[in-house]
């Protein structure tokens, strides 16, 4: 069974002017556009993926929820769909019931860009809320390419300190965290409820290498999940990807096991993360 637990079903309007103003210069092309029907093709051979789009109220940034749940009815694909959210709008409680009342099972959480500090006093309570709904908190965790972006807020002890304090959330760091990965596997040995996916990850080869044997060596490959953050590359791409860092040798130093990929292309993430199986 594969789970992909990090695609996006935003269109390129949810972005405003952010992606054309800051991020086609890192990408070399405008954000494409994403449609049931190439979500589906790209789908092929996922058991269930999980999508949602991108919130972060100042530079404009917004994906309803509306939106991403009527995508889900719309796909082939059994799909679950979480809010994008951004914590630090007045509405955000509105926001969080509109969620739970169409069904959405988790939250994308985006401080790099919306410029909230997870750890302010304020958000314990959206925490609170969210772990009483058994959502989880999915956070984009590592660097962006806009100039905006406030690194300072993104990187994995931040995870850490909310899951400190709030030990029962279920939290997901996208990109292990990259490039702060082996800071990630430290988060993840000590906190039984926060993982981390491995979306575009291997698109950096180098730091995948490090990334993936520090978790071996740290022993945190049970908490690495796959993602595979369509549609900036599709599964089979990423499953390929992963794969490919499972070949670097580098003479004598350690390597990343194939046993290690095929047991996060091949985990039961639904358990893991408390979602329920929309097969059922």
């Amino acid at each position: 069974m594969i789970i992909d637990v990090h695609t996006h079903c935003h269109l390129p309007e949810h972005w405003g002017t952010e992606h054309e103003d800051h991020w086609e210069g890192a990408y070399g092309e405008p954000y494409p556009l994403v449609t049931p029907e190439s979500f589906d093709a790209a789908m092929v051979g996922v058991d269930v993926a999980v999508t949602f789009g991108m919130a972060a109220s100042l530079p404009g940034v917004r994906t309803p929820n509306a939106f991403v749940a009527d995508f889900i009815t719309k796909v082939q694909t059994p799909t679950i769909g979480f809010s994008a959210l951004d914590p630090s709008d007045a509405d955000w409680r509105e926001q969080l019931d509109e969620a739970s009342e169409l069904g959405l099972q988790g939250v994308k959480l985006y401080p790099v860009l919306a410029l909230f500090d997870p750890l302010a006093p304020e958000f314990d309570e959206f925490y609170r809320i969210l772990t009483s709904r058994n959502m989880v908190a999915l956070w984009h965790m590592g660097a962006t390419p806009s100039p905006v972006g406030s690194l300072a807020v993104s990187q994995p002890l931040v995870v850490d300190e909310v899951a400190r304090r709030h030990p029962d959330l279920v939290q997901v760091m996208a990109h292990m965290g990259h490039p702060w990965q082996r800071d990630t596997n430290v988060v993840l040995r000590k906190n039984s409820r926060v993982f981390a996916d491995v979306s575009g990850v291997p698109s950096r080869p180098m730091d995948a290498y490090l990334a993936l044997v520090h978790s071996q060596e740290w022993r945190t490959v049970d908490k690495l999940i796959f993602g595979s953050d369509y549609p900036l590359w599709t599964p089979a791409e990423a499953i390929e990807r992963l794969r490919g860092i499972a070949a670097l040798r580098a003479g004598t130093l350690p390597f990343v096991q194939e046993e290690t990929i095929e047991s996060i292309l091949h985990r039961d993430t639904l358990s893991a993360l408390g979602l329920t199986d929309p097969r059922r």
